[in-house]
């Protein structure tokens, strides 16, 4: 069998995604919000900040529980090479709660110097569905310090790099990153969100490739998979789902929410 007829994934490299971490390094308290602020001031109706806060706030506590429940991941993970990567995904999670943090507080003006306090003026704006997804990644975790199977794990994956970042988070990076660009404001925002959907497309590599080296290595990770998106996708197409089902909170940036996910 020739490379270009092997699975896709086979093509995603371990060593290959460390490298291009380590080459993509950068700083979430390098950014300068300066003209940011003044955007935000000057360039945004009244309900554009609202609608931006309820998008941006379910990013940040997004990326602040992502960091929290990492580690039981590198625990399970029965090789070095995945081990070593996912110590490098818990550092670019922190970097960026870290970010979105500092853009709440001094741009949006939520939040003081802890980031305890940033999230808990943000909590409100959480979706339904992005509590129930959120909650059950907590549960994940606390499953996985208890159990570390193949089958366990490949569940976990599923849910943190496939359905959280994959299917949930990217295209709202995507969505976030195209008004802004066409809008031309928050510089210092816009370069750290180019900067994360850069870090969670290696992050979502890894998941694929980590699936389907699981798969290969016990059957039983097939239909442990199956039974989580069984169980999360209900919740999963809630998070998305605005205030009140107001549209506006999407449509006023350009975009109806079916574009948001084509």
């Amino acid at each position: 069998m020739t490379i270009t007829e092997l699975p896709m994934a086979t093509k995603i490299d371990y060593r290959d995604l460390y490298e291009r971490w380590e080459n993509a390094n950068w700083s979430a308290t390098g950014l300068d919000f300066t003209q940011d602020k003044t955007d935000w001031d000057e360039q945004f109706t009244d309900f554009e900040r609202k609608a931006a806060i309820w998008n941006y706030s379910m990013f940040f506590h997004g990326e602040d529980s992502v960091a929290e429940n990492l580690s039981p991941y590198i625990d399970a993970a029965p090789r070095e090479e995945q081990k070593y990567f996912l110590t490098t995904q818990q550092v670019d999670e922190a970097r960026h709660a870290v970010f979105f943090a500092r853009f709440m507080r001094e741009v949006v003006g939520l939040g003081s110097e802890d980031v305890a306090s940033g999230l808990a003026a943000t909590r409100p704006d959480l979706s339904w569905g992005f509590r129930k997804v959120f909650a059950r990644l907590d549960q994940m975790a606390d499953e996985l310090r208890r159990d570390r199977s193949r089958p366990k794990l490949a569940a976990a994956i599923t849910l943190y790099h496939l359905v959280v970042e994959a299917t949930l988070a990217q295209p709202g990076q995507h969505f976030i990153e195209g008004y802004i660009k066409d809008r031309g404001v928050l510089p210092g925002f816009a370069e750290g969100m180019t900067n994360v959907s850069l870090d969670e497309q290696r992050h979502i590599g890894f998941g694929v490739r980590c699936l389907y080296d699981l798969n290969r290595e016990d059957p039983d990770c097939a239909p442990a998979v199956a039974d989580l998106l069984r169980e999360v996708i209900p919740y999963a197409v809630g998070v998305f789902v605005p205030p009140g089902w107001d549209e506006r909170y999407v449509t006023t940036f350009g975009k109806t929410i079916e574009e948001v996910f084509e």
